[in-house]
């Protein structure tokens, strides 16, 4: 199982961003999906998911600017960012909780894709 973000980049205070996250691998079942960032000095925070349940779930502090979905058929999820700040710069990661071939369930993390939000 493989986790890879794309969509990453430099942007000015206000602009937006798409971020991407594609699964593969030997998936039987996506149960969870979460984007986690984390800034320089910071620790790892949660951004925006979907529950088990399949209902969508946002951090205050990014409630109407971003966006989670999910196309299943592509195993992609997707984080569509709009109005950033400064403040939103941070390593972006996608985090899955999948079921594989094996019948095990994991908690698989991305590699992470840098977002930078210039003032």
């Amino acid at each position: 199982v493989q986790l890879v973000e794309s969509g990453g980049g430099l942007v000015q205070s206000g602009g937006s961003l798409r971020l991407s996250c594609v699964a593969s691998g030997s998936i039987i079942s996506i149960n969870t999906l979460n984007w986690y960032r984390q800034a320089p000095g910071r620790q790892r925070e949660f951004v925006a998911g979907f529950t088990a349940g399949g209902n969508t779930k946002y951090a205050d502090f990014v409630k109407d600017r971003f966006t989670i979905s999910f196309v299943s058929a592509k195993s992609t999820v997707y984080l569509q960012m709009n109005n950033l700040k400064p403040d939103d710069t941070a390593i972006y990661y996608c985090n899955a909780d999948i079921t594989n071939t094996a019948r095990s369930t994991t908690s698989w993390w991305g590699q992470g894709t840098q977002v930078t939000v210039s003032s």
